[in-house]
C-alpha cells in the first residue's frame, strides 16, 4: 500500500511545481535576492531549535523548492535536500546558484534512499510544514532519520497540528469574519485524496486534470509514538498559535515542533 501511494504522489508532484514557485516566490533570481538580503526570515520558527548553523552538515527531508537549504546554506550549513520531484530540484539548483551559494540535492523518495546515504554523520535533520501525511507508516521515515544522524545529532520536526488540520475547520480570511468548528474526527486514519499542495498557486488552466494526492493525517501521540520508537530520545515539543494571528487564532493550536536527539557521542 505504500508503494501505490508513494507511486501517485510521485506522479502528482512532478506536475508543474517549477511554474508553481515562479508564481509563487518568482524566478529562481528574484527569490534569491530576497533570501540573500534576509536569510533568516524563512527560517525565523526553525532557527531557535537549530541554534548557530555555522559549519553544520544539515539534511532538509522533502525540501521541496529549497528555499529553506539555500537560507540555511547563506547562513553558512552545509545542506543536502532529499525531495522526490526533480522540478522541485531545478528550482532549487537555480535559487543556489543565483544566491551564490551551493546546495546538494538527491532527487528521491526518503524511503528509498540508497544505503550508502545513510552516513550517520548529519549534525541536524530537518522537516518542516505538510510532509508527515505522506506516509502510511512513520516507522521507516523514522528509522532512516534515525540512520542519516550521527551520535548527539538532532531531528527538528516542525508541522501544522493535528488539531488545526484533523478536527477544526476554518473558514473566512480575516479575523473579523473568521469562523472555526469542531466537524473532524481527530482519530480518523483513512487514507485521502487531496490536490497537491503547491496547485493554489498554478493558474485555473494548469489545474485541469491534475493527479491528487494520497494523505494520511497523524495524531501528535502517533508522531511522537514513532519518533520515541527510532531510539530518538524527544527533547522537547512545542505547540504554538496562528504566528499571523494575534487575537483570534490565538487559542487554537495550529503548529508543533519536536526537537529528538540521537544518543551517545562520536
Amino acid at each position: 500500500m505504500q508503494q501505490e501511494q508513494r507511486e501517485q504522489n510521485e506522479a502528482a508532484w512532478n506536475q508543474s511545481p517549477y511554474l508553481a514557485w515562479v508564481q509563487r516566490h518568482g524566478t529562481p533570481q528574484q527569490a534569491a535576492e530576497k533570501l540573500k538580503s534576509a536569510p533568516e526570515k524563512p527560517l525565523r520558527a526553525l532557527l531557535p531549535y537549530m541554534g548557530d548553523v555555522r559549519g553544520l552538515k544539515i539534511g532538509n527531508l522533502l525540501g521541496s523548492n529549497g528555499t529553506k537549504a539555500v537560507a540555511l546554506a547563506l547562513l553558512g550549513a552545509d545542506v543536502t535536500v532529499v525531495d522526490i520531484a526533480p522540478e522541485n530540484a531545478r528550482y532549487a539548483h537555480a535559487l543556489a546558484d543565483h544566491a551564490g551559494v551551493s546546495i546538494r540535492y538527491i532527487v528521491s523518495d526518503v524511503l528509498a534512499l540508497p544505503q550508502q546515504e545513510l552516513t550517520g554523520d548529519y549534525d541536524v535533520i530537518m522537516m518542516e510544514f505538510g510532509i508527515l501525511h505522506y506516509f502510511i507508516d512513520l516507522s521507516p521515515l523514522m528509522e532512516n532519520v534515525y540512520h542519516l544522524l550521527k551520535p548527539g545529532g538532532r531531528l527538528v520536526l516542525q508541522d501544522f497540528h493535528p488539531i488545526s488540520t484533523k478536527l477544526i475547520s476554518s473558514r473566512g480570511r480575516t479575523a473579523k469574519i473568521r469562523k472555526h468548528k469542531v466537524d473532524g474526527d481527530y482519530f480518523d486514519s483513512s487514507i485521502k485524496e487531496t490536490e497537491v499542495a503547491y496547485a493554489k498557486f498554478l493558474p485555473e488552466e494548469e489545474k485541469q486534470d491534475m493527479q491528487k494526492v494520497q494523505i494520511r493525517q497523524w495524531t501528535l501521540g502517533e508522531i511522537v509514538t514513532a519518533i520515541a520508537q527510532s531510539h530518538l530520545m524527544v527533547k522537547e515539543l512545542v505547540e504554538a498559535p496562528n504566528r499571523s494571528s494575534e487575537v483570534f487564532d490565538k487559542g487554537i493550536p495550529k503548529s508543533f515542533t519536536i526537537v529528538a536527539e540521537k544518543q551517545g557521542h562520536m
